[in-house]
């Protein structure tokens, strides 16, 4: 889950990471009253930051500066609405100004590929990191982090010294990483980034810019996390999914799919894809692993979800029996139809292969549901919910 920048605000100041007053808006006349508030505490200026989950803000005229109340007014007024890469802004933060005398650059994340972490820092902040990376990469130093030891005083003095901070900060900048290390290690996150970090004309070091990512698997250490979900931007389908703990993902097609694991569905939704091509141009509608239960319930909150999609026409079953063998997987869709009702429109292709697949197939024939036609091959079942989709 990616955090807002004022959420990530919020983090950082819970940890002790230093960040500068800020306060979230959805109106102008809201915008105008904090920013009120903090020039009132001392803030010369203001700046009115679009909050929105992309990159790019400043550029898109999503951050302006306003010198009082009135002027934030208009600024506000300005970027809410605005359209940036897609994102439409519905909130912003009006931030205290801070006097830059330089940016730096700092991020902690979690590097897959070498099944590690890795903090990554330069005295080179404020731009693109991704085009700093490519255009000079000396000027980025990479230190990978140990995950049981972490950013201890040492890592975070090696870190400082690779990336080439000056004596005079280099210790406070130290401090900033270790707690911004706090903050990766006690949210459960997968990536913390500050650009820029900042040190103020008075010398001080400030993360004037965050960006979170929270591990999702995590949250169950988490309750509070659930406060920072944008439930507003989230699909009401993949909502729905997640209270029923579903691994479920929207797509913009006609064919839902069912699989159970994940590797099975990927290769489910290539296969109807291909099989789309032949008929009409139709594609997969989602992605949903049911994993290795079938049960009725599961298999019922699956199609509940599925079938709620209008642009759904057919439904793609698609499962392996395994630890979960073939003749549970079937009882599964016997008694969720049932559980659905009138509310299953839509026809299943159903194919089972695997563990007990012939007593499994047997149910469903016995079952002689109207909806459920049976396919022998994924193949072949993919091409026939493909032909359904675009006959319907």
């Amino acid at each position: 889950m990616d955090l807002f920048e004022y959420q990530a605000r919020d983090v950082f100041e819970k940890h002790g990471v230093p960040v500068l007053a800020g306060i979230v808006a959805t109106t102008p006349d809201e915008a105008q009253a904090a920013a009120q508030k903090l020039i009132d505490s001392g803030s010369a200026v203001v700046v009115v930051k679009a909050q929105v989950k992309t990159g790019g803000r400043g550029k898109a005229g999503g951050v302006k500066i306003a010198r009082s109340a009135d002027e934030a007014r208009e600024r506000a007024a300005e970027i809410l609405g605005m359209d940036i890469k897609g994102h439409t802004v519905h909130r912003v933060m009006i931030a205290a100004g801070a006097d830059i005398a330089q940016e730096f650059y700092f991020s902690v994340l979690l590097d897959r590929a070498n099944r590690s972490y890795l903090a990554m820092a330069s005295v080179e902040g404020g731009m693109e990191i991704e085009q700093l990376a490519v255009e000079r990469p000396e000027a980025l130093a990479k230190v990978e982090v140990d995950p049981i030891t972490g950013i201890d005083d040492a890592k975070a003095a090696q870190i400082v010294a690779e990336a080439g901070f000056a004596a005079d900060i280099a210790d406070e900048v130290a401090d900033v990483i270790k707690k911004l290390w706090d903050v990766y290690a006690g949210e459960d996150a997968t990536l913390v980034e500050v650009n820029p970090l900042v040190k103020t004309g008075d010398g001080k070091i400030v993360a004037l810019d965050g960006k979170v990512t929270l591990d999702e698997n995590a949250a169950f250490r988490h309750p509070d996390h659930a406060d920072l979900e944008d439930k507003d931007a989230a699909d009401p389908l993949e909502a729905k999914a997640k209270e029923n703990d579903l691994n479920y993902v929207k797509l913009d097609g006609e064919v839902g799919v069912i699989g159970n694991g994940a590797g099975l569905v990927m290769s489910t939704l290539d296969v109807v894809a291909y099989a789309g091509e032949k008929h009409g141009g139709v594609k997969p509608a989602n992605f949903l692993d049911i994993g290795g239960g079938a049960s009725a319930s599961v298999m019922a909150a699956g199609l509940d979800v599925i079938l709620g999609d209008a642009q759904v026409k057919s439904v793609f079953v698609n499962v392996f029996g395994g630890i979960t063998a073939c003749d549970e997987v079937a009882n599964g869709i016997v008694k969720a139809l049932e559980i659905l009702g009138e509310q299953a429109t839509k026809p299943l292709v159903v194919r089972l292969d695997g563990n007990n697949v012939v007593e499994g197939r047997r149910i469903l024939e016995a079952a002689a549901h109207p909806l459920v036609k049976l396919a022998d091959t994924m193949d072949g079942g993919a091409d026939l919910a493909a032909q359904l989709a675009h006959g319907a």
